[in-house]
């Protein structure tokens, strides 16, 4: 019985030889991954279409956008294209992600990174706006562990305590962490997999203090009047799209349009308290800015001179605005 079947394969691979080497090598070609990226010019999102409100109608004559930077993973075709279309970009895989991460892995931490962005600025906008919004919940998602670590720690612990102690942000993390001595052990409650789990992790020393070698990520569940709901799509990461994100939901809430019937486009994380924070490949967000007609071009001050040099390098025209806060790019659209 074995020997019939074993000559049935042997002869249907004698006869299909050129059929299934030709099938291997489009897999290879087109499946295979190197171990790099390549980072293109992205387009925009129109965030007034991701956002619905109860009870108000739309009053918009221009549009807010996020702008976003296409991620190609490096299979062969793709990277024989880069040399051929002009600001494709390749990037060693291991600029974008840590020790023993793969890129799948990347996407889905950044993934959470868009809820707490989408979470900022949902608090920012309604506290801006004097609308009511009521926190219900905060989760500290454990995001880094450091190589030096020494912690039975995962990433996605949710956080609930240290030695006893709730924590909302990482600089309070931090302040105790920098009361206790080199060596400490510290007892970390953590939920894991909807079950709780005491961890462990010991106090070192660094050149920028005392540390356990974790950071946390806090998303937030809320109420607001009035209803809110944000939409994303699952392709969709990242933080940077945070600044606009905020800017929206304000313009949706508000009784005044702050486009005054201007594409504006812009990048940049944003925090509850309304700070605005650096991002990654800022030419490629304004070069996928440009392609779209942007008139004003919104990012951080910390990107804000490579922007410039991006404009000048291709003779853009676009306004190209930095802003540090929330505050900062209201005002400035609303001159």
């Amino acid at each position: 019985m074995f020997n019939k079947i074993y000559e049935k394969i042997k002869n249907f691979i004698i006869d299909n030889y050129k059929f299934l080497i030709g099938w291997l090598i489009i897999i290879v070609l087109f499946f295979y991954e190197l171990p790099y990226v390549i980072y293109t010019p992205g387009g925009i999102v129109n965030l007034e279409d991701r956002i619905v409100v109860d009870g108000k109608e739309d009053i918009t004559d221009g549009s807010l956008n996020m702008s976003y930077v296409s991620l190609v993973k490096g299979t062969i075709p793709m990277l024989l294209l880069s040399y051929i279309i002009p600001n494709w970009d390749i990037l060693p895989s291991e600029e974008i992600t840590r020790e023993d991460e793969s890129v799948d892995e990347l996407l889905e931490l950044e993934r959470l990174y868009m809820t707490s962005s989408i979470n900022n600025a949902t608090i920012l906008a309604f506290r801006k706006a004097n609308k009511e919004i009521n926190i219900t919940r905060e989760v500290n998602n454990i995001v880094y562990i450091a190589d030096e670590a020494e912690t039975d720690l995962k990433i996605y612990d949710e956080l609930l305590s240290v030695d006893g102690k709730s924590f909302t942000t990482i600089d309070e993390l931090k302040e105790y962490i920098n009361t206790l001595n080199v060596g400490d052990s510290v007892s970390i409650l953590v939920n894991r997999d909807e079950k709780e789990l005491e961890c462990s992790a010991r106090v070192y020393e660094t050149t920028d203090g005392l540390k356990v070698g974790i950071s946390f990520l806090t998303t937030y569940e809320y109420e607001t009047t009035p209803e809110i709901e944000v939409s994303t799509k699952a392709s969709e990461s990242g933080s940077s799209g945070g600044l606009m994100l905020s800017l929206a939901i304000y313009n949706a809430i508000s009784d005044e349009d702050i486009t005054k019937g201007r594409t504006v486009v812009g990048t940049g994380t944003i925090d509850i308290l309304g700070n605005v924070g650096e991002i990654d490949g800022v030419k490629y967000k304004l070069l996928g800015a440009n392609n779209n007609d942007a008139e004003i071009f919104l990012c951080p001050m910390e990107n804000y001179e490579e922007a410039l040099e991006v404009k000048e390098e291709f003779n853009l025209n676009i306004d190209i605005h930095g802003v540090a806060t929330f505050d900062e790019a209201l005002e400035y659209l609303l001159k």
